[in-house]
């Protein structure tokens, strides 16, 4: 019987991940942004010397050139393991899956790295749906052969750079009572215009974002501007106070969620190939309304004001108050008041 079930990190920690890499019978897929954890690797090799037809896709480099993933490589590689890089099609592969014996995928907002699986609030979703399952498979080996991937009009899964955007519109445009939303980045124009609207209709929005200063510098305008607006019609956003937010989440009615690596920005939506899955299993969403009520619970309404904004940038980050056209007295201010 067909299944799908939740992995919530850093509460479940990865063994689920390693136990499925170590029951595995004949094949692995994975496809990764980012792969460094030791364990995850060692259970990948040992799988390899167990038999087991494996083929690792690892993005190259990031936008800036840095490359993360060459030491893995080299340790999958000199182990006898097939590693490509992902399609050059696209600018980044964000996507994170893995496929065992073409009957069980996973779904993650995670990478493959120890932070991941300790440090940050993250999500995968575990599926043997066989039409979710093939769907994946053939995006695998479109990607891997360089080939062209469409899911088409009755795709399962939601698939950037296909119908990411559209299915997330859909997604908001359908919530009738609540919206609870964990991800990064709020950039995108059409996103954010969905969320107003959901607020105005009287959906309670629940927005759960990390700092301005985590934004990189070419994208605080846009962050940052997409953040109050919404805070500005009275959507609450908060920050977590004890995890890193990573994970990509949206929960609605407490019927339906998404789960996935999809950023809500243009990039994302548009030039990465990304991957995120539907779900409206019981079970599965019981669990994510009590994480989501526990990370409201623990969490800090982010200071979207002036003067929030100058001291997340310029106290706690690398600067950018200057791009958001903040009062330049705001500083003066602050030392003024202290003295």
């Amino acid at each position: 019987m067909s299944h799908r079930s939740l992995i919530v990190l850093p509460d479940d920690t990865g063994q689920q991940i390693i136990d499925a890499i170590e029951n595995a019978k004949k094949s692995i897929l994975i496809k990764m942004f980012l792969f460094s954890d030791p364990d995850l690797i060692n259970a990948v090799i040992r799988a390899h010397q167990r038999g087991l037809k494996i083929k690792v896709m690892l993005n190259p480099s990031r936008r800036n050139g840095e490359e993360e993933n060459e030491d893995t490589r080299k340790l999958l590689e000199d182990a006898g393991i097939e590693v490509r890089d992902s399609n050059p099609l696209f600018v980044l592969t964000h996507e994170k899956s893995m496929v065992i014996d073409e009957k069980l995928a996973f779904v993650k907002s995670l990478n493959w790295e120890t932070k991941n699986l300790t440090e940050t609030r993250d999500y995968a979703i575990i599926t043997s749906h066989p039409h979710e399952v093939e769907e994946i498979i053939l995006c695998f080996e479109a990607d891997w052969e360089r080939k062209d991937f469409d899911p088409g009009e009755n795709a399962r899964l939601i698939w950037c750079s296909n119908n990411g955007r559209a299915r997330i519109a859909r997604f908001i445009d359908e919530a009738q009572h609540s919206l609870f939303v964990q991800n990064e980045r709020f950039q995108d124009l059409v996103i954010i215009e969905r969320l107003v609207r959901a607020k105005s209709r009287g959906v309670k929005v629940h927005v759960m974002v990390r700092p301005p200063h985590t934004l990189k510098m070419e994208k605080i305008v846009e962050g940052v501007g997409g953040l109050r607006i919404m805070d500005d019609i009275g959507i609450k956003i908060h920050k977590l106070k004890h995890l890193k937010l990573h994970g990509k989440m949206l929960l609605a009615d407490g019927c339906r969620a998404i789960i996935g690596s999809i950023n809500l920005s243009p990039g994302s939506f548009d030039h990465r190939r990304e991957l995120a899955i539907e779900v409206h299993d019981t079970d599965v969403i019981e669990r994510l309304e009590k994480i989501a009520h526990h990370d409201w619970e623990n969490s800090h309404t982010l200071d979207l004001s002036d003067e929030g904004l100058f001291d997340d940038l310029e106290n706690r980050g690398e600067g950018g108050s200057e791009k958001l056209v903040l009062d330049e007295d705001i500083d003066k201010k602050k030392h003024h008041h202290k003295s």
